[in-house]
């Protein structure tokens, strides 16, 4: 299987922050990759714009270290004419100085794009300086990293500055989630197959778990965790981009505005959460390292490091089906996966001693990106009809061989879809506004109640009355190899001696 490369249009790209974490980590190594496959054309310029006073040489020298260290195996004399291809320009955003330099520097007839990695209070400041100097036009594009706000009221209120200067139809929202190939798969194992859409409701299916868990506890990032919690950083965005992926009607056509307007749909259709159905919590600290507290310098923290919820879409589609989400950090494993979980079959010709089989569709994030389909299937040898799950695992990297190795990342691919003028995967200020909209109660009911997150082991699969969350419900869910959503919280289905003797090996 050979991947198609289609170049882009000549463009012009500006990144504010250029020496910062993000551009140095993610973006232009990302860049660097789209430059050595050959979809950047010849005329592709990339600007660094910030506060830091250095030098064209001394910036591009900064940024070979960094593809070096960041871009994983490359070819250093594309490295060089990719090196060659950057400018910088030291500017001043709350201020004037710059900016005319940096107006000398793009050209005419070219795609111009301005990339935000800084932090939403610059935001506004630099739309206006775009525009006031004369740097964008109604053609141009801005694109802007999370966190859109930190509530309903500040959402609105960045959704408010931007379109002073920008209309909607420039306004790119970046999440790195959504450009990830397997969550692109979403839509194609939906819309694309046969096989699973007409049993794509509650009729068929029991319930859909939606994990997102990691291994890292907060690092560096302890000041602005403890102002946002799991709760604003990953359920707000990342999660309930995936809940509206897997939940939402079939757009008219694969084109932004459609697929936006189903998924805003989903996120309207959420019902209130009871604060009974929410589990939040702290990682402690284990013999060798620190707690939650600990990290973010803050003994008498009150923020969440984990949560799961269950949670209710009041839709035809989806009425009476229960949606588990659960995300925290300093976990057991690394996994983002969403577990749909199909319903048993209405009747069992095998008898109770077969014991209860489902079938369970797992779409991997990361790690290992695929699916699996769990199928039951008659375990082999004599003795009579015993009934065993088996996995039809697909993984890119086996599926696709040497070619997953070339398959964009998530920044990537979107900053391509910014020149190319595709919106499809960005969110609308509107659906940033809803997701708000339905996140603020839940918070408020939090500081209301003077909540306190119940402790968990860092190494563990987050507190107990996570666990209990969904046993509550008798939810049953097979524990198929790398299925690792069953094996965080998932209760375990019945299974004969002879399978649990073999899982214990495995």
């Amino acid at each position: 299987m050979v991947s198609r490369v289609i170049p882009v249009d000549p463009f012009d790209l500006v990144i504010f922050g250029g020496t910062g974490d993000l551009a140095r980590r993610k973006i232009l190594p990302g860049l660097f990759r789209r430059f050595n496959s050959g979809q950047m054309p010849e005329e592709a310029r990339i600007i660094g714009a910030a506060r830091s006073d250095m030098g064209r040489e001394a910036f591009q020298d900064m940024i070979r270290k960094a593809v070096e260290e960041f871009g994983g195996p490359h070819d250093p004399e594309a490295l060089t004419e990719f090196v060659g291809r950057l400018d910088y320009v030291a500017v001043d955003a709350m201020g004037d100085g710059g900016w005319e330099d940096l107006k000398g520097k793009l050209r005419a007839g070219v795609v111009r794009a301005f990339y935000f990695s800084v932090g939403p209070s610059l935001f506004g400041a630099l739309a206006e300086r775009l525009r006031g100097f004369g740097l964008a036009d109604d053609d141009s594009r801005v694109v802007v990293e999370k966190p859109f706000g930190h509530d309903l009221a500040s959402a609105r209120a960045l959704n408010v500055t931007l379109r002073e200067h920008f209309h909607e139809e420039q306004i790119y929202r970046i999440d790195h989630y959504l450009g990830k190939e397997t969550v692109q798969n979403l839509m194609a194992v939906r819309f694309g197959n046969m096989l699973f859409e007409p049993l794509w409701n509650a009729q068929y299916v029991d319930h859909i778990q939606i994990t997102v868990a990691e291994t890292v506890d907060v690092g560096g990032r302890g000041g602005y965790y403890d102002k946002a919690g799991a709760m604003r950083d990953m359920v707000q965005n990342h999660l309930m981009q995936l809940l509206c992926l897997i939940a939402m009607e079939p757009p008219a056509r694969f084109e932004p505005d459609s697929v936006r307007d189903e998924k805003l749909k989903v996120i309207r259709a959420l019902d209130p959460v009871d604060y009974h159905q929410i589990v939040r919590g702290q990682y402690e600290a284990d013999d060798s390292q620190p707690g939650y507290r600990a990290h973010v310098d803050n003994q008498r923290s009150t923020t969440e490091s984990f949560v799961a919820m269950k949670l209710a879409i009041s839709n035809w589609r989806w009425a009476g089906t229960p949606f588990y989400l659960r995300t925290g950090k300093k976990l057991r494993a690394r996994a983002s996966e969403i577990a749909v979980v199909f319903k048993d079959a209405p009747h069992s010709i095998f008898g109770p001693e077969a014991g209860t089989h489902r079938n369970v569709l797992t779409i991997r994030l990361q790690p290992n990106e695929g699916m699996t389909l769990g199928v039951t299937i008659k375990e082999p040898g004599p003795g009579g009809m015993r009934l065993i799950d088996v996995p039809l695992d697909m993984s890119f990297a086996d599926a696709l061989g040497p070619d997953a190795e070339d398959v964009p990342d998530a920044y990537e691919r979107l900053i391509m879809d910014v020149i190319r003028g595709n919106q499809t995967l960005f969110m609308r200020g509107d659906e940033v506004e809803a997701a708000w909209a339905w996140t603020d109660p839940i918070i408020e009911g939090w500081t209301a109640r003077g909540d306190v997150p119940k402790p968990y082991d860092a190494g563990s699969s987050g507190p107990e009355d996570a666990l209990m969350l969904m046993h509550k419900d008798e939810l049953k869910v097979a524990r198929y190899p790398g299925l690792r959503a069953g094996r965080l919280t998932g209760r375990p289905m019945a299974r004969t001696p002879a399978q649990a003797s073999r899982e214990e090996e495995a």
